[in-house]
């Protein structure tokens, strides 16, 4: 087992590549590369391709991962019988291959950063009523999209939850931090998945696994940090004043306590704009809490009727 980094993108099929890279602009990413037959979409901070967007039929087909180190892929490698490649997609860096049990495809990295990063606004620090950092300094936000500084995490619509969770644990070294159960605590039906980093702190969750009968994978959804509070609301502006499809939002979650911006593409994919969200390593305590209809969010407007379709 290894225990990767980090997420680094996330990959669809879309029907039309000129439509989804208008839309995320919009949305608040940096186009990266275009061929014939895919898009690569970056963030402000750079580094890998956030999204990746391939030529076809509307599909989800999988997720990049970050490996510590290169000798990480080799082990995977040899544990899978496959190789270590040169990562010709990229240009740049090493890169294996497999395909989990729902059949995404999972590419693990080495090197490769290809995307540099642009500058931003330095994000705002907030007066609240028992910190008061921001003296002598106006708090002015220019209108236009958020800011994209990185891919947080994907939700997957598992077909075996069971064995899907076997291989984010066991051959990426995911933890859970906190999960879901239907009737009974047994009855497991979502996991929210951190990267191994021991002592380390990361996002809450990087992968969360849902179970809910579904015959075919997909993505839930797509999830990716903007810049700070204002940055999330002034994209949710922006996207609405370009009549972009709206999904639920602005609010703020219970696991993870993203407040978070739900918004839909061009071939009813769901992406997330969301900050301020938990931090954990793996001493954190986990929870195993009753999915309710009140479980989504702490505070939101009412969820949307078909926002878990």
């Amino acid at each position: 087992m290894i225990s990767v980094r980090d997420i680094a993108y996330v990959r669809y099929q879309v029907p039309d590549l000129d439509a989804q890279a208008a839309f995320l602009e919009d949305f608040g990413m940096r186009r990266q590369r275009r061929t014939d037959t895919a898009l690569y979409m970056g963030s402000y901070t750079g580094g890998y391709p956030q999204h990746i967007s391939q030529l076809g039929p509307r599909q989800a087909l999988g997720i990049g991962f970050i490996a510590q180190e290169l000798a990480d892929l080799q082990r995977i490698a040899a544990e899978f019988g496959t190789q270590v490649r040169d990562n010709d997609e990229l240009g740049a860096g090493s890169i294996v291959t497999l395909a989990d049990p729902d059949g995404f495809r999972v590419d693990l990295l080495h090197g490769g950063e290809v995307v540099q990063a642009a500058p931003t606004r330095a994000a705002l620090r907030l007066n609240n009523a028992q910190q008061r950092p921001r003296l002598g300094q106006a708090a002015r936000v220019p209108a236009g999209p958020s800011h994209v500084m990185r891919l947080g995490h994907v939700v997957l619509k598992t077909v075996d939850f069971p064995a899907m969770m076997d291989f984010y644990q066991k051959v990426l070294g995911l933890r859970i931090s906190d999960s879901y159960y239907a009737q009974a605590p047994e009855n497991m039906v979502a996991a929210f998945l951190h990267c191994g980093l021991g002592e380390r702190y990361t996002d809450h969750h990087t992968v969360a696994l849902i179970n809910i009968g579904s015959q075919e994978r997909d993505f839930d959804h797509s999830a990716f940090e903007v810049l700070d509070w204002d940055d999330l609301v002034r994209g949710n502006q922006h996207l609405a004043a370009r009549e972009r499809q709206h999904a639920w939002g602005i609010g703020r979650h219970i696991q993870g306590s993203q407040v978070f911006d739900y918004w839909r593409d061009p071939f009813g994919n769901k992406i997330e704009h969301w900050t301020d969200g938990d931090l954990v390593n793996d001493a954190t305590p986990t929870t195993h809490e009753p999915l309710t209809p009140d479980a989504f969010a702490q505070w939101a407007p009412p969820l949307s009727p078909d926002f878990l379709n």
